[in-house]
């Protein structure tokens, strides 16, 4: 699939400091992009060079085929955008969506029933004349995304977007956002710090550090076997296990990783060098002699605790199996009840189907940034 916004090479320095240094970023139709990464990673002058806002020291950027610059008006208006804080401006909600219709000579009667339509697939039907100065921050969102939604754009940017939101409106709107954005075939960007944000509206995602691109891929292959080991240690989890498949029977691959068997649903081939991981809440920890009834769980490892980190709630428990490390989350009356703590002995328990694969040759083939 062609990339409708692609970039490479693009550099940005501030004061002789360099923030910015991405060899390759590419956003495809139908396909929305998470960014992720600390404060100062990046992201927000990614964003805005991406959104020919802001030029950067070198590199190209290109849309629909054409090379492009922040002079390219036409190129501007093919591009919407949404920030976290919505900026918006005394008078209707209908006038405020169509500010980016009038700024493209859009004809007001055609103005008027896009408003009334993207207002609809936000969730704000007949809102068009309520005052946009008594709106909460989640109404005032629905309206900024109805905006950038109505000028039918190419890209869509969305720069932290619900991050000033109270929990319960920010899961709700990023599920209802998440579903419009899957509507349409335009390619979106969206610029987080929240892992879980990321994982609900996500089809692929990029992980930036000190202004480069570290991880990128597949959503779930880069929440479970990122190839780098600090994206790792940022989304919660160990160092993926690296093994060859020793086997493949029905579908079910056997990975020899150092010192440990690990099984996989995967379309890998016999003797392929390939990293496997597993997300912390789906393993399960039982006592290391305990008679676990049977199950469709394949993978049984006997594991020592090398680290119990509590997490508020509840703990993340680092294991140890030969070479194989991987983590557990745990409630306090499970790690209670288990005895948990550094040196104890446990028997983790997943499915196949909870094990992500990820092949050594395509990390080498299809790494960017």
């Amino acid at each position: 699939m062609s990339a409708i916004l692609e970039a490479t090479g693009v550099r940005k320095s501030y004061r002789r400091q360099e923030v910015l240094d991405v060899e390759h970023v590419a956003l495809a139709p139908g396909t929305t992009l998470a960014l992720l990464g600390p404060s100062g990673a990046g992201k927000s002058t990614l964003l805005a060079i991406l959104g020919l806002l802001e030029r950067p020291d070198g590199g190209r950027i290109v849309l629909d085929g054409r090379e492009v610059t922040v002079a390219d008006r036409s190129a501007r208006m093919r591009i919407a955008a949404a920030f976290q804080r919505p900026w918006l401006f005394k008078g209707t909600v209908g006038a405020n969506v169509a500010y980016g219709l009038a700024l493209r000579g859009v004809p007001a009667s055609e103005r008027r029933a896009r408003v009334v339509e993207a207002l609809a697939r936000v969730g704000l039907a007949g809102w068009e004349n309520r005052s946009a100065l008594t709106l909460s921050g989640g109404e005032a969102q629905r309206v900024a995304l109805a905006r950038a939604l109505a000028v039918r754009p190419r890209v869509l940017l969305l720069d932290e977007p619900l991050a000033s939101l109270d929990p319960l409106v920010k899961w709700r709107l990023a599920r209802e956002f998440a579903e419009v954005l899957r509507e349409d075939g335009m390619a979106v960007l969206w610029v987080t710090h929240d892992q879980d944000e990321a994982a609900l509206v996500a089809d692929e995602v990029a992980v930036m550090r000190d202004g480069r691109i570290v991880a990128s891929g597949p959503a779930d292959e880069v929440f479970l076997v990122p190839g780098d080991a600090w994206a790792a240690g940022f989304l919660g989890l160990e160092t993926p296990a690296r093994g060859v498949v020793a086997e493949v029977e029905e579908g079910v691959a056997r990975v020899a990783c150092d010192g440990a068997d690990i099984f996989a649903v995967a379309d890998v081939r016999p003797g392929e060098r390939v990293r496997v991981g597993v997300r912390p809440e789906d393993v399960v920890l039982f006592e290391a002699g305990a008679a676990v009834p049977p199950s469709s769980a394949r993978n049984r490892l006997r594991c020592t605790v090398h680290a119990l980190e509590h997490t508020g709630t509840t703990y993340r428990a680092v294991l140890g199996c030969g070479g194989v490390r991987l983590a557990a989350r745990v409630s306090k009356a499970a790690a209670r009840e288990l005895g948990l703590a550094p040196g104890a002995q446990v028997l983790a328990v997943f499915k196949a189907t909870a094990v992500r694969v990820a092949s050594e040759r395509d990390k080498s083939e299809g790494a960017s940034g």
